[in-house]
């Protein structure tokens, strides 16, 4: 449970890590499926983040409409380099246009981390993805896989994908000791798995929702209609850009 103050302090830490401003090197970026791709950048010593947050990422090699965005960093702490892993359609937007553009050595920006989409290893927990949601529970998984002892309470990823894609599925699968996996290509049969999982655990789990922003306000809204208190649901809601 988080309380109120736990609320407020992590308000504060978010307003102060958008002031930690810092330029990321590009390293490379390759395709994960025909419309998504992963960039990789260096990892500064002195960068860390939760498992789960994301960042504010600026286009600074040129001008570009809206330069800054947030994404959800897919790498996990752990990890020696820093990934972000995006949709990219055949008409982007002037933002991802110059991501596509970035070579070996270029920069962006960055400000954060910020956010608490984290898992508290206290409670069960139920992580659902819709598409390109996974990213933060790549970060999520991976972390778990590096500390290698285990969460206290048991950890459900529901992954729905109409297209059936499943970014990261050989990852995934390569740590499913300590989660359990369910691949779901219809918003019913994710329905079902949310049913039996809050039936299972009520209350006294926590359940994260990330993915485009009107599948993670219906999923929230049906999780409240099953009787699950708000404050028990973390949201991370994906923009198009």
């Amino acid at each position: 449970m988080r309380l109120k103050g736990d609320s407020e302090m992590g308000f504060f830490q978010d307003m102060i890590a958008v002031f930690k401003k810092r330029q990321l090197v590009f390293i490379e970026s390759y395709k994960e499926s025909d419309d998504v791709y992963t960039f990789v950048f260096e990892k500064e010593r002195d960068l860390t983040w939760k498992a789960g947050q994301h960042g504010l990422f600026s286009i600074t090699h040129k001008k570009v409409k809206n330069p800054t965005k947030p994404f959800t960093i897919a790498a996990a702490p752990s990890e020696n380099v820093l990934k972000l892993t995006m949709k990219i359609n055949d008409n982007p937007s002037e933002f991802k246009k110059a991501m596509l553009e970035l070579k070996q050595g270029m920069t962006i920006g960055m400000s954060g981390p910020l956010g608490s989409l984290n898992v508290n290893d206290e409670h069960p927990t139920v992580l659902i993805a819709g598409g390109i949601g996974i990213t933060p529970y790549r970060s999520i998984i991976k972390q778990i896989e590096a500390e290698g002892n285990g969460n206290k309470k048991p950890i459900h990823l529901l992954y729905m994908d109409s297209e059936k894609k499943y970014m990261f599925k050989d990852e995934l699968d390569a740590n499913n000791d300590s989660i359990s996996i369910s691949y779901l290509d219809s918003r019913d049969d994710l329905h079902q798995e949310i049913d039996k999982l809050s039936t299972l655990y009520q209350n006294n789990g926590q359940y994260l929702i990330a993915g485009p922003k009107s599948m993670v306000d219906s999923i929230s809204s049906y999780l409240q209609n099953s009787s699950i208190s708000k404050k028990n649901i973390k949201k991370d809601a994906f923009h198009g850009y």
